[in-house]
């Protein structure tokens, strides 16, 4: 039997928060999980293969800034038009795109104008929205991006596995490009902003009131 560790020593490994990682596990994106008493164990080449993933290439694309979608695992929604919201490996497409293309604070021409939405779920890029020129707004002020498509989303995170479900190329590109990546930002809301090309090591991300 290989080394196996708690989610304590595994975040510790990644040098993220133990919620943080706790998502990926609730998310169902870990295979190899096992249980000792009410502990979660994971293997250490399971945190080994998060470790080493490369970083989003997010200067391969032809914008100058794209908005990534951060969320949590997936949970009950209070709007009645979808059942969930966040991100599950085990939920449909329909019901994942569903709980993923709204209803967010933003600015949605920006958000747009981007062409692709990364969702990120504790720093991993895990789904990928395309189709987002057509939008919604509610009495809150939160947006639904109507029109968007689901073009690939990741069930095994560690391999990683992609499930392609938009028929475009563009789309295939896309989530070839950025599934399983990952992708840091930082915002005080679900949305942030992100240069694609900045001068620094790393993409910088800002926060924009909607």
């Amino acid at each position: 039997m290989g080394v196996l560790l708690t989610t304590g020593q595994a975040a510790d490994e990644l040098g993220c928060a133990i919620t943080s990682f706790r998502r990926l596990v609730h998310a169902g994106l870990l295979p190899g999980l096992s249980r000792r008493g009410v502990r979660v164990m994971i293997p250490l080449e399971t945190v080994q293969a998060l470790a080493t993933r490369r970083h989003a290439p997010l200067q391969r694309l032809e914008v100058a800034e794209v908005a990534v979608l951060r969320v949590d695992a997936a949970r009950p929604a209070p709007e009645a038009d979808r059942a969930w919201t966040g991100f599950a490996a085990s939920l449909a497409p329909d019901d994942l795109l569903k709980a993923l293309r709204g209803w967010w604070r933003c600015d949605a021409a920006s958000v747009a104008a981007g062409g692709v939405l990364p969702v990120t779920l504790s720093g991993f890029v895990v789904a990928v929205l395309t189709g987002l020129q057509h939008w919604e707004k509610n009495a809150e002020g939160r947006h639904c991006f109507s029109g968007a498509r689901l073009a690939g989303y990741i069930t095994d995170l560690t391999t990683p596995r992609i499930q392609f479900t938009s028929r475009t190329d563009h789309d295939r590109q896309l989530s070839e490009l950025l599934l399983g990546t990952r992708l840091a930002s930082h915002s005080g809301g679900a949305i942030a902003y992100t240069t694609t090309h900045s001068t620094s090591s790393s993409p910088t991300a800002r926060r924009r009131n909607p």
